[in-house]
């Protein structure tokens, strides 16, 4: 064999070396990294979103805020003697709700809104405004952010879509840290609002505690 062909064949050799090196550190590499994973129902990782990851809130905080002061809803007196017997289902329009606390939790103040929203659909005994249409009239409007909460624009706005109530809210929430414990105590404050007349027919609060202990 000559020196040439002797060469090249070290070279061909030193090539598949350095490929199969390189897949070896790749599957190495891809057993130490991150990995995803899918879990809740009809997975096999059912109770992956149990645990609290973190003091921030989640989907089972904001299912819990949500449910609870809905069920209390369905049971206090304006439910029972008014909405229960009414000949056609009252229509009622979700108002945005106020973030009182520090937190950046716009996202989680949306998803608030949409369980208390599947909530009432799901009672069959409400009807309820879509929320794409009360965002459409506040556009047509032109109001301002500051206009949402104010209970004149609510009513004003209840009554050209309709509405006899709208259910609006305020998460509040109170942050204490004691040597290695931080907690955060959140609350979420609803209201059921009469359009005609302005006043608080319903309110209720639900709270959840998160905690971050080192």
């Amino acid at each position: 064999m000559s020196r040439v062909e002797s060469g090249r064949s070290r070279r061909v050799r030193l090539g598949y070396v350095l490929v199969l090196g390189g897949m070896v550190l790749m599957v190495a590499a891809s057993g130490c990294g991150p990995k995803a994973v899918r879990g809740g129902p009809g997975t096999g990782n059912r109770k992956l979103d149990e645990p609290a990851m973190g003091i921030g809130l989640d989907r089972a905080d904001l299912e819990y805020l949500a449910g609870t002061n809905v069920e209390a809803f369905k049971h206090s007196a304006i439910w029972k003697e008014t909405i229960a017997v009414a000949p056609t289902p009252p229509l009622v329009c979700l108002w945005p709700m106020q973030n009182a606390t520090t937190q950046h939790i716009d996202d989680q103040i949306t998803a608030l809104l949409s369980s208390v929203e599947t909530y009432l659909v799901n009672s069959r005994q409400v009807g309820v405004v879509s929320r794409e249409r009360q965002q459409e009239l506040v556009r047509e409007l032109d109001l301002r952010q500051s206009d949402i909460y104010d209970p004149a624009t609510a009513g004003k706005l209840g009554r050209q879509l309709g509405a006899q109530y709208f259910v609006t809210g305020k998460v509040s929430c109170v942050d204490e840290r004691f040597k290695d414990t931080h907690r955060v105590q959140y609350s979420l404050i609803l209201q059921v609002i009469e359009v005609e007349t302005g006043l608080i027919r319903f309110q209720n609060e639900a709270t959840r505690s998160k905690a971050l202990i080192r």
